[in-house]
């Protein structure tokens, strides 16, 4: 289990979807996801179903440590990966971090204002940001 992840989705019960739902109310975007580094879902937006989710989940973890491992090309193997946007016929896909060991996941179609979805995203980051380094309740999972 990823450092940072207190078990958003661990009981099936999405609780971090209503604050993707929240990123969604933008023209023309899609989907969300929240996934962490290994690609396990730990929340999605009401408009895409759990198992899609999933799927993309594994997807985009896969993508974001493709795009991590091209750091040098950018000048310093070393630098930070924050964002990756993919561009298709039909509209792109925008990868961010969002917190340790966690990223976030939003499609969108070709029409998108893309400067406005990155500017919304951080601004989910940073809510998000908080309840994924919230301490669990006690007695949710773990020993003592």
């Amino acid at each position: 289990m990823n450092e940072g992840w207190n078990g958003a989705m661990d009981d099936g019960t999405n609780r971090l979807g209503w604050m993707l739902d929240d990123a969604l109310r933008m023209p023309e975007t899609r989907y969300a996801i929240l996934l962490s580094a290994d690609g396990l879902l730990m929340a999605h937006s009401e408009r895409i179903g759990r198992d899609e989710a999933e799927r993309q989940a594994a997807g985009m973890a896969g993508l974001q440590s493709l795009a991590r491992s091209t750091a040098e090309f950018c000048g310093d193997a070393t630098s930070m990966w924050r964002q990756t946007v993919n561009e298709f016929d039909d509209g792109y896909v925008f990868l961010v971090a969002a917190g340790p060991g966690a990223y976030l996941a939003v499609s969108a179609t070709q029409h998108v204002d893309m400067e406005s979805v990155s500017f919304r995203l951080q601004e989910l980051v940073q809510r998000l940001g908080k309840e994924l380094t919230s301490p669990p309740r006690p007695g949710a999972g773990g020993s003592a």
